[in-house]
């Protein structure tokens, strides 16, 4: 029987960057699920402050040279690859020189969010579906880790829909007790009309605030799962409103089993969503 293939993208992983509840999940869940028998790839953006020399990253050559239009603005695609020795697992990096070459992750020295985090959760996204592609890889379920990851069920119910290389992917999106209080720039909504979205997309996000996005990206999701303990008041409704397949809270114990369960019952799962 072939082995299912499970895609995660996550906003952070250790150890490229410090541990957290989100990284720390995004390092050991793909390597349990690869232990247990089912095949995985794992991308991450290449935020500035990984260290490339210390962590052995290098440009995958045969991978990068796309451009990717984002809002009629063309970005060149990078694509850097490391190893977890420990882990048997190798990780994937999206990179471009505008969106990721700086200093923190999300926001400015001073704490407030990046003004073009929008365009940057645009470019990660499509950015991993067209590595994907690159490398002849057809994944059965894209599990996304964090809220740069989050807009994945949009791209592809939305706009990959046709592609026959993800025709039958699921996608899950983890939720985790990491909101920005910040509305993502104002034309959001107008830079995915660029792109092609129908008005039942573009119609919950022209007000961009954390919780309009999620409760969006969920409408479009064939599973949604809990990586926080305790999450915050705005993703717990989100959860709590999904229709979709849904997974609650786990103890790090108990991952491995549960997402995997989870993950064949929504492979199973028909697609409803057109």
């Amino acid at each position: 029987m072939e082995k299912k293939r499970i895609l995660f993208v996550s906003q952070e992983i250790m150890p490229f960057l410090p541990k957290s509840e989100l990284s720390n999940t995004a390092r050991k869940l793909p390597q349990g699920i690869q232990d247990s028998g089912k095949e995985i790839r794992v991308f991450t953006p290449k935020f500035g402050s990984i260290n490339e020399r210390r962590h052995q990253l290098h440009e995958v050559i045969r991978l990068s040279g796309m451009n990717l239009i984002i809002d009629d603005n063309d970005h060149p695609l990078i694509i850097k690859v490391a190893s977890i020795p420990t882990a048997r697992m190798q990780v994937y990096f999206i990179d471009n020189e505008e969106f990721f070459k700086r200093k923190n992750t999300v926001t400015e020295e001073d704490g407030t969010y990046y003004k073009d985090n929008d365009e940057r959760s645009m470019f990660f996204c499509r950015g991993v579906l067209e590595t994907v592609k690159k490398l002849g890889w057809k994944p059965d379920v894209i599990h996304c880790h964090g809220w740069m990851a989050s807009l994945m069920p949009l791209y592809i119910k939305k706009s990959y829909n046709k592609d026959p290389h993800f025709a039958d992917t699921k996608v899950v999106v983890n939720l985790y007790n990491n909101n920005f209080d910040t509305p993502w720039d104002t034309r959001f909504s107008e830079k995915l009309a660029f792109e092609g979205f129908s008005s039942d997309v573009i119609e919950g996000v022209k007000d961009p605030s954390y919780y309009n996005i999620l409760s969006t990206v969920v409408k479009f999701a064939d599973g949604v799962t809990v990586g926080s303990e305790k999450l915050d008041e705005s993703s717990q409704k989100v959860f709590d409103d999904a229709t979709c397949l849904k997974l609650s809270y786990l103890p790090e114990e108990n991952q491995v089993k549960g997402f995997s369960e989870f993950f064949d019952k929504v492979i199973e799962e028909e697609i409803l969503i057109s």
